[in-house]
């Protein structure tokens, strides 16, 4: 087992490739990272047997920006008919598993193996079971099988607390009807990447206050008025008249660049359109000067060198937060409802709550 297989959006396998190069680096493990464009993974090839489960142990799997899963394991080619009796012979050498995911890759050859993996994961599941491969323990690692064809398939494990939260870490989320826009999708992703869900009530909730740059027509805002938030919503457009008919947003018509609170608030939101240099100073300057404690802003990404920009702004958004003496919580994601973009969350840690209204 020693090929750590990833997935991604399609077109970011090469900064898949980079990063995980990265971290393979720093933890002295020998391989070398490949991928075929558009092809939606990427590989990271081991060239010690043990690499991939200690490049896993040694990097959390949230702190990961571009892959959206990870396994260690090994690919295997399957015949025609009784591929769960050649699966049932390479599980041989893997643990007892607590948990079985049947994945595909996010193409268009992937999804239309999705009906096959619904109808064949019942007869795996039962034969794992029966050989003592598969229990119901979330404390053992993860079975997942992530099918290149009906022929080949990725065989591979995960701790469930050290990789993606859904399969395929394509989470499954409802759009709301009420909401203006589909990008309320992100925002509601992201809290469910950063904050954990048992935390929701304590971070968000009906007394706090949040500001949206950048809101028009209103899909981030919708989140945080559904949360029961009252929203400043800043923007030269037009809202949605349902969220200014809720009472709880309002609405000016200002440049989110230099739109400042005349009182702290919790949250800051912004999926303005802009150069990521320019959204990230303005994300630092939020937190740093104190006009929020938490913030939720998308970098849009160049065409090229997108990791490396990436890298470059965060550690200058660190080495900012360190300049100024305050402590601070930095995530950087992409999500699956982000397109050329990623998603950064940041959390200031040595401020109190602002003044509830």
């Amino acid at each position: 087992m020693n090929t750590l297989f990833m997935h991604c959006r399609p077109g970011f396998e090469g900064e898949v490739c980079s990063e995980i190069a990265e971290h393979a680096a720093r933890l002295n493990v020998a391989g070398y990272a490949k991928a075929k464009t558009a092809s939606a993974c990427a590989e990271f090839v081991c060239t010690e047997q043990d690499g991939a489960e200690r490049l896993m142990r040694g990097q959390r799997f949230a702190e990961l920006i571009f892959p959206r899963q990870w396994a260690r394991g090994t690919f295997i080619d399957l015949p025609e008919t009784d591929r769960i009796s050649v699966i049932l012979a390479h599980m041989t050498a893997f643990p007892t598993c607590g948990s079985l995911w049947l994945e595909v890759v996010d193409t268009n050859d992937g999804k239309e193996l999705s009906n096959f993996c619904k109808k064949f994961e019942g007869p795996l599941r039962k034969a794992l079971s029966g050989a003592g491969k598969l229990v119901d323990d979330p404390l053992k690692p993860r079975l997942l099988l992530t099918f290149k064809s009906g022929r080949e398939v990725f065989l591979g494990l995960a701790e469930s607390n050290n990789s993606a939260m859904w399969p395929m870490g394509i989470p499954r989320l409802k759009f709301p009807r009420e909401a203006p826009s589909r990008s309320t999708l992100k925002l509601e992703e992201a809290w469910h990447h950063f904050i954990p869900r048992d935390q929701w009530d304590e971070r968000l909730h009906s007394d706090m206050t949040g500001v949206d740059l950048g809101a028009a027509p209103g899909g981030w805002t919708w989140q945080l008025v559904n949360r029961g938030m009252l929203v400043t919503a800043i923007d030269n457009g037009p809202m949605a008249e349902s969220l200014m008919d809720t009472g709880l947003v309002q609405h000016l018509m200002a440049d989110g660049f230099t739109f400042k609170p005349k009182q702290p608030v919790d949250w800051m939101v912004c999926d303005i359109v802009e150069k990521p240099a320019r959204n990230a100073a303005m994300l630092e300057e939020w937190i740093g000067e104190g006009h929020c404690r938490e913030a939720v802003v998308n970098l849009k990404l160049p065409m090229k060198q997108r990791y490396a920009e990436v890298k470059r702004l965060l550690e200058r958004i660190a080495e900012g937060f360190k300049a100024r003496g305050i402590k601070v919580e930095i995530g950087c994601k992409q999500l699956y409802h982000d397109r050329e973009e990623v998603t950064c969350h940041l959390r200031r840690l040595d401020t109190k709550k602002p003044k509830s209204r």
